[in-house]
């Protein structure tokens, strides 16, 4: 791709002159691999700055050999440059395809296809826009090299400015971890390859030395799982009847902030129409979670954990393991990032599952990626001839960035000042805003999932919570937003849970909700209430903790962190504040 030239005469590092030009020229190479895609991914508001800024600081890395070689500068530019066309352009092509930046979820994907799939995934690559556009990066990638001219910086500071630029941003990160802040070696590495990503040829190097890392953890906890005994004494109280059961787990979610629940602004319009002409669907008043955080709360919502024993998780079957026993085809759908050192356990359920749908491979949460992604592969597994389906939606919700949770167009609260606290900054005004619309665009989600699913005429019920709330300057002083378990308020824990259950299965199991809407619930005890709900009974049943079962008995409502058993408290102890909806 590259031809070379010999240096002009005379252009030694001690008799060549430092020239700004030369440097900017080397800088606009060397970045043009990596921020092209990051500025794009930027300034289209499909992300972040930080993709641009680390792109940014480490392509500079490629300087060190231009100012210690001088004399070789070209040379040493087309040999770097040949792995650096090779990588960015694949990971460009890749944006333009999918819409999404290489990630070790990419990797994961890949891998975990057969050879078919993984040829079809990649076959995409080849067509007339992808073509042109290879040609076109590479002619610039040409011209910018044919205008690279020898930097020349006098010995010894050509020595020292390139030791400052690796020490600034190679050593300076791993020392300060491990040896200022004691972090593990691996803690320190993997925080410094997220850094690196954003910057070619380390998309693909630390992509997958992620995938490698968090594989190993997989396939750990996998075999862990495999090993457990099955739930003793299993009983289906409906027999071999054709059926399928879906359950949809939302993120960030919380009540207060849904017309559902009374909130002042409609941002669950296609939910309240659904409630009102619908008598299907019924809708939970005080279900609370027992964690603020997606993990640890699955961790216990979806196996026989909960905040007194926290690790039941990997000593017993989890809700996934109960259904493949019961004789379900079961399948995971997620929206959520799929390879990440926070999501390998959600990776892990997935895995208990029969068939997995990963729809969002991006490099960071902070991107757009919208939750309509998930209804065309639900529609598709609704069609599956399975006797038997336990479906598993899981959403990206309301998640932070919540203005990355929803197209543009579905702005609808942008600019409004009713009912946002006083005293509020721009940008907190703005952000409260943006919450209203990702909730907006969340309901329009769970209403089209309700609605696939029951224009099949299904047999079955489907079940809607939210992992855990969010905190949006709700509580005065207006002044937190996010969650945090060392400073808790109820937002941080009221969650959405709903019911809409099929004609033919309430035929055969019929019940009255009516009466159960206001009892007081933790998801942490979900698996009791999906097993009622399912008619499935085993040792370790429990009907007592069951949200619909007529033997319910109301529990102290633990939150806190199971692991420091002094900071449990009730979450009912909780002070209300000054909140809307029903709380």
């Amino acid at each position: 791709m590259f031809s070379t030239s010999s240096p002009a005469k005379g252009s030694s590092p001690v008799k060549g002159k430092f020239s700004w030009k030369a440097l900017g020229a080397a800088l606009l190479y060397f970045w043009f691999f990596s921020t092209l895609l990051q500025a794009i991914i930027c300034f289209s508001g499909f992300s972040g700055t930080n993709g641009l800024r680390d792109s940014l600081l480490y392509s500079s890395l490629w300087l060190i050999p231009l100012f210690l070689f001088p004399s070789r500068t070209r040379v040493i530019a087309a040999v770097i440059g040949i792995v650096l066309w090779a990588t960015s352009l694949a990971t460009l092509c890749y944006y333009i395809i999918y819409g999404q930046e290489f990630s070790q979820s990419v990797l994961f994907t890949l891998f975990e296809s057969n050879t078919g799939e993984a040829g079809e995934y990649l076959s995409q690559y080849l067509n007339g826009r992808i073509i042109l556009t290879a040609i076109a990066y590479t002619a610039a990638v040409i011209f910018l090299w044919s205008r690279l001219k020898p930097i020349y910086i006098p010995t010894p500071w050509r020595w020292l400015v390139s030791f400052a630029i690796l020490y600034g941003l190679i050593l300076n990160p791993l020392v300060s971890d491990t040896l200022i802040k004691h972090k593990p070696v691996e803690k320190a590495l993997g925080k410094l390859a997220s850094r690196l990503e954003p910057a070619a040829p380390w998309q693909f190097i630390t992509g997958y030395y992620q995938y490698r890392q968090q594989l190993g953890s997989l396939n750990r906890l996998l075999n862990a799982n495999s090993a457990l005994p099955p739930l003793a004494n299993l009983h289906d109280a409906s027999g071999s009847a054709p059926r399928t059961l879906v359950l949809v787990i939302g993120e960030s979610t919380q009540r207060g902030r849904m017309s559902l629940y009374g909130y002042p602004r409609e941002t669950t319009p296609e939910l309240d129409s659904l409630r009102k002409y619908d008598n299907h669907l019924t809708v939970f008043n005080d279900v609370v979670t027992s964690r603020p955080y997606t993990i640890e709360i699955l961790q216990q919502a979806l196996t026989f954990a909960n905040e007194q024993h926290p690790d039941l998780y990997l000593t017993k079957p989890s809700l996934m393991n109960m259904m493949k026993q019961a004789g379900y085809k079961t399948f995971w759908i997620t929206n959520q990032q799929t390879m990440t050192e926070r999501n390998t356990m959600l990776t892990v359920f997935s895995k208990q599952t029969d068939k997995q749908f990963y729809m969002n491979q991006q490099r960071t949460q902070s991107a757009r990626e919208y939750d309509t992604n998930v209804l065309a592969p639900f529609k598709a597994v609704m069609e599956d001839p399975a006797p038997k389906k336990f479906i598993i939606v899981h959403l990206l919700g309301t998640h932070i960035k919540y203005k990355y949770r929803y197209p543009e167009s579905w702005g609808k609260f942008d600019g409004k000042t009713d009912n946002v606290p006083a005293g509020l900054s721009a940008d907190q005004a703005e952000e409260y805003n943006d919450y209203d619309n990702a909730n907006l665009h969340n309901d329009h989600v769970v209403a089209s999932l309700i609605n696939a699913y029951k224009e099949t005429d299904p047999n079955g019920f489907l079940l809607y919570f939210s992992d855990h709330g969010e905190e949006v300057y709700d509580t005065p002083p207006h002044k937190t937003q996010g969650r945090n378990e060392g400073n808790p308020t109820r937002h941080m824990y009221t969650i959405p849970f709903l019911i809409w259950t099929s004609d033919q299965w309430q035929a055969a199991h019929p019940r009255d909700f009516s009466g159960d809407i206001n009892r007081k619930y933790s998801s942490a005890e979900l698996i009791h209430t999906w097993s009622d709900l399912a008619g499935l009974s085993y040792d370790g049943y429990d009907p007592t903790r069951s949200l619909v079962n007529p033997q319910f008995r109301e529990i102290t409502r633990w939150i806190g962190d199971p692991y420091k058993p002094s900071s449990l408290r009730s979450y009912d102890s909780l002070p209300y504040g000054n909140m809307t909806g029903n709380q």
